[in-house]
């Protein structure tokens, strides 16, 4: 459909075009400024190389007026890319900006059955891409099937997220939500953070702090199993009711309203609001008789204006390229052909979400260097792995609808999902 088409099966044709003719005209007089000044005729006479003429593509300018202002342009650009980037797969409309594409793909002679979603925040206005816990209480120590976490949240797509403690659900990563960190990064895996206006990916580190007049100690972690005994960790109300077990040489302090409000050396009740923080005895000293502590807690890179975090790993794609970090972010136990859950971004900010089935005659899985590919094949310029094998589980619309191998999906601990505002 050419431009001017579009303005007259939007009824506001003739009043707009003028208006935009009128501006394309004054970009067109205005192009000699681009290049100096006027060009006069003595500046003709006097050349002795022609001057290059100038072609102004009028209809591309239309075009891009006519998207700057209209929705419908918009969607139209979207459907388009889905329908270009899936050309064998079947895609249908979740809502306005979301789309759940369903395909096979062939590895090696083997099927792999996968379903995407894909999510163009700036048309899916009525939504939010979020993380989710399992519970409705902000309990850290929970877990539920992901058709209970989607309606909890009013949701119409979920995906599983982040890594978890199977015994009590406990997320292993970094977790962020709406602006609250609810765990820190475990071997400073990589990262999805989530703004306003566009997403970012990066291997997290924790960058927190107990500070009182004089003194400063680092905080290695928050609400995290402790991996050393050494290890400075702070625990917040959403790991639960009572702080866990103090390590040998260890103590504890709780702080609410930055004011030590108890110590021992033995468990304490986590403050709301408050923290309580569990290190070794000779690293808290200095600040037992502090008359005011403050605890700052956050990551690095900074972030700024970032909105939530979901933790994953290893990257799949940075940077437009296939790259998989598997060593370095210690998740060579996770290799070989397994079911898979991805997310990533393109160039225009389009979300992709990915499961992949596995382990079953009609779909054997992904390696995490298949999976890497085919995120770049999508045109994903950054995407990291989730968790993954029987927590491989995604939701459209009120179903499930990949094929998990417990019917409907393991309880599980966290979610990425799209929450009706």
């Amino acid at each position: 459909m050419d431009t001017l088409d579009f303005y007259k099966e939007n009824s506001e044709s003739t009043a707009r075009l003028a208006l935009h003719v009128g501006f394309a005209a004054m970009i067109v007089l205005s192009l000699p400024l681009l290049f100096g000044s006027p060009i006069m005729a003595d500046d003709i006479r006097l050349a002795h190389a022609p001057v290059p003429s100038i072609n102004i593509d009028t209809g591309q300018i239309y075009a891009g007026i006519a998207e700057t202002i209209s929705p419908q342009a918009k969607i139209e650009r979207f459907n388009k890319s889905v329908a270009k980037r899936y050309p064998n797969a079947v895609i249908k409309d979740v809502d306005t900006g979301v789309k759940h594409i369903r395909m096979t793909r062939y590895y090696d002679g083997r099927p792999v059955k996968i379903n995407v979603v894909e999510i163009d925040r700036g048309l899916a206005k009525n939504y939010e891409l979020k993380p989710a816990l399992s519970s409705t209480y902000d309990n850290l120590q929970s877990k539920r099937t992901i058709t209970t976490i989607a309606k909890n949240t009013n949701s119409i797509v979920a995906l599983n997220g982040t890594f978890f403690k199977p015994q009590t659900g406990v997320p292993l990563g970094t977790l962020m939500i709406d602006k609250k960190m609810y765990t820190g990064p475990v071997y400073n895996r990589v990262a999805l953070g989530i703004f306003e206006d566009g997403y970012d990916v990066a291997r997290v580190e924790m960058n927190a702090k107990i500070s009182a007049k004089g003194h400063t100690l680092k905080i290695d972690n928050i609400n995290q199993p402790r991996m050393l005994s050494s290890y400075v960790l702070a625990y917040t109300s959403e790991w639960g009711k009572m702080s866990p077990p103090t390590p040998k040489y260890g103590y504890q302090i709780a702080i609410k309203d930055n004011t030590i409000i108890q110590s021992s050396s033995n468990p304490l009740v986590i403050p709301e609001g408050g923290y309580v923080i569990v290190a070794p005895l000779r690293a808290l000293e200095p600040f037992l008789n502090a008359s005011k502590v403050k605890v700052d807690v956050g990551t690095q890179p900074e972030w700024k204006n970032v909105k939530h975090i979901i933790s994953g790993g290893p990257y799949l794609v940075k940077d437009s390229n296939v790259y998989v970090d598997v060593s370095a972010e210690k998740l060579n136990a996770i290799g070989g052909k397994n079911p898979r859950s991805a997310i990533g971004y393109t160039k225009d900010n389009t979300l992709i979400m990915v499961a992949v089935d596995g382990r079953e005659h009609q779909s054997v899985g992904m390696t995490l260097w298949q999976l890497a590919s085919f995120m770049k094949s999508l045109g994903c310029v950054n995407a990291i792995n989730l968790d993954g094998g029987g927590s491989t589980v995604m939701y459209v619309n009120g179903q499930v609808v990949n094929n998990p191998a417990f019917k409907g999906g393991i309880a599980i601990s966290n979610a990425l999902v799209l929450a009706r505002k």
